[in-house]
């Protein structure tokens, strides 16, 4: 007897996520590549570009929290389609900025659209993969942001220099209408949707615990703050987001800085560090699902494969001792790809240990903690290179901030394994109030 053709169209799913969050970052680090422009011609300190940082990266965290709870309340397309127009229309906003103040408004407004994104992925992901996939495919969505981080460094420098700055942003911020075509005409959950075959829908939905639970009603805020499962996604995030977001906005000033890179055209090393970035984002996700398929429980798999990655992060405290650009464009490419392969296990655990209808809430929730660790730490970033800067010495600054990145990983993993160290999901009875076993 043939075993009928099992069917692919999730990928197809993926590969949308993938596009929204390469656009998502192309739109979000614009902003870096033209920060020594927007310097020269706005008078900006290093804590002026930090406030504007901090305006979105608080306005993220906000949206954050709202976005999970509306998308798990409207549903995954509608909060998506929501999302694009708001971060697409802000982005393009930025071109009318006159000053510190215009910037920050429009950053804010970018940041509460731009917040959307991955409690909106990640709950489609959990939608249309069974856990063992969900890891993988959020590597493979995740590294999305690697392609925007490679394609912003070419794309915005040949604007720059061609046209000016209003255009950079105008550009880059018109692509999400783009998309929105695509995710409106391609995008269902798999209940409704046409062309998914019957056995791709049955190996989606494979998962007994998931079953069980399913048409369980959502999970109260209130509820979800009392689950320390919830507090362990919370430290992982708080305590590694700001990591990239330093990567994403000051490495572009630190090599034009300390190496003399020229912004206003390519910059090979940025394309580099960032084409790691996606090997790690997808090998990330395959290392864990290779572990499950080896027979591992998906916990044991994502706390192995996450601290593999916090281990390779350390090296970048050796950046202070490099003698030349490469040998420091070789460390920073190493943190930053074990960077982004933690980020697609950390994603994952929130869907190893909650069940579907809780899944955006715990995201936007630990997302937010990330993103306030973003507002965080960009007074500490600002301080210490305005600091070294007065003393002759803005690379000590940057060498310091190097050290702390390498440490917060393996801080990061021992908190979270403490926090989930029985290892047991969050078990939803029929009717009776939120427990954990």
């Amino acid at each position: 007897m043939n075993t009928p053709p099992l069917g692919r169209y999730r990928w197809t799913i993926v590969a949308l996520l993938f596009f929204a969050t390469t656009i998502n970052y192309l739109d979000r680090q614009v902003i870096g590549l033209l920060k020594p422009t927007l310097e020269k011609e706005f008078s900006w300190t290093e804590t002026d570009f930090s406030r504007i940082v901090q305006a979105f990266t608080l306005s993220y965290a906000l949206g954050l929290l709202i976005f999970g709870r509306v998308i798990d309340k409207i549903g995954t397309k509608l909060g998506y389609i929501i999302s694009v127009v708001v971060w697409s229309v802000a982005a393009m906003a930025h071109a009318l900025a006159g000053g510190l103040l215009g910037f920050a408004v429009a950053r804010s407004v970018l940041g509460l659209g731009e917040s959307g994104n991955f409690p909106a992925a990640i709950r489609a992901v959990t939608e249309w993969f069974p856990k063992k996939e969900r890891a993988f495919a959020t590597g493979i969505f995740n590294s999305g942001a690697n392609i925007g981080a490679v394609v912003t460094p070419v794309m915005v420098p040949w604007i720059l220099g061609a046209y000016g700055w209003e255009e950079a942003f105008i550009a880059t911020g018109a692509i999400g209408f783009i998309w929105l075509f695509f995710w409106w005409r391609y995008y269902e959950v798999p209940a409704r949707h046409p062309r998914l075959t019957p056995e791709e829908n049955a190996y989606i939905h494979s998962d007994v615990d998931e079953a069980a639970v399913a048409g369980q009603p959502s999970i109260g805020w209130g509820k979800l703050f009392g689950i320390r499962q919830t507090w362990a996604f919370v430290v992982g995030k708080f305590m590694t987001d700001p990591i990239w977001w330093f990567f994403l906005f000051w490495l572009p000033s630190y090599f034009s800085t300390t190496f003399n890179l020229d912004l206003k055209k390519p910059s090979l090393p940025l394309v580099v560090i960032y084409t790691a970035t996606t090997i790690g984002s997808i090998g990330g996700g395959y290392l864990s699902g290779y572990f499950i398929n080896r027979g591992w429980t998906p916990v044991r798999a994502r706390r192995t494969a996450m601290f593999l990655f916090a281990l390779a992060v350390l090296p970048i405290v050796l950046a202070q001792f490099a003698t030349g650009m490469w040998q420091v464009v070789g460390l920073i490419s190493l943190a930053a790809a074990a960077h982004q392969a933690w980020s697609a296990n950390i994603y994952t655990t929130a869907s190893d240990f909650f069940p579907k209808q809780a899944i955006s809430s715990v995201i936007g929730i630990g997302g937010m903690a990330g993103s306030i660790g973003g507002f965080l730490f960009p007074f500490l970033i600002g301080y210490l290179l305005d600091t070294y800067k007065a003393a002759g010495d803005l690379n000590g600054g940057y060498n310091l901030l190097f050290t702390l990145c390498g440490c917060a990983y393996l801080i990061a993993w021992g908190l979270m394994y403490w926090l989930t160290r029985t290892g047991k999901p969050v078990v939803l009875p029929t009717n009776q109030p939120t427990t954990v076993a």
